[in-house]
């Protein structure tokens, strides 16, 4: 009986160290193994920070934008993600921060964007949860062949020959709207 026990405690400890190891791996090595890899290739961000990353400075800064006013002339960009924004004024505009244990890289350069764009199967996109995927049904939150077989479809739309016609119904629209 005493053999039973000893048996059940030692597996539960060995059950305790694999789940602190890959917790710990999960929360600390890999996002810092990350980090090396994103600074050796000449991106530039924060520091990670344990489990929360910049999610709470991410908060904080968006509270302190939707405190202060807006005007129509205002520029919208600093208010809806003034993290994001800072980001680029202090780290440049390849850059990268963490949404949790995940890095968010900041990609402005057009060939790069294009890259990123174009070859969808090089560059995952992160896993949603569930919930999120009921309800983002678009070609942005799809992957792989399902993604090849819609972009395949819409493509055609937005072909620069039927787009222009509809460049003179936009500013129409826009016109009316500005009147208004």
């Amino acid at each position: 009986m005493d053999f039973f026990y000893s048996l059940i405690g030692v597996s539960s400890v060995i059950v305790l160290l694999i789940g602190a190891w890959r917790f710990l791996n999960w929360a600390w090595i890999t996002p810092k193994k990350m980090e090396k890899r994103l600074r050796r290739q000449g991106l530039q961000g924060n520091s990670y920070r344990f489990l929360f990353g910049d999610t709470r400075d991410m908060g904080r800064m968006l509270e302190e934008a939707k405190s202060k006013p807006i005007s129509l002339t205002d520029d919208i960009f600093p208010r809806f993600v003034p993290f994001i924004n800072e980001t680029m004024q202090h780290k440049g505009k390849n850059s990268f921060f963490w949404l949790g244990p995940r890095p968010a890289m900041v990609i402005l350069d057009p060939e790069q964007v294009k890259e990123v764009f174009t070859k969808n199967f090089t560059y995952q996109k992160p896993r949603a949860n569930p919930i999120s995927k009921l309800l983002a049904l678009g070609l942005a939150s799809l992957d792989t062949e399902k993604w090849a077989k819609h972009r395949r479809l819409l493509n055609p739309a937005f072909h620069v020959e039927k787009l222009k016609y509809t460049v003179p119904a936009f500013y129409l629209s826009c016109n009316e709207m500005l009147s208004k």
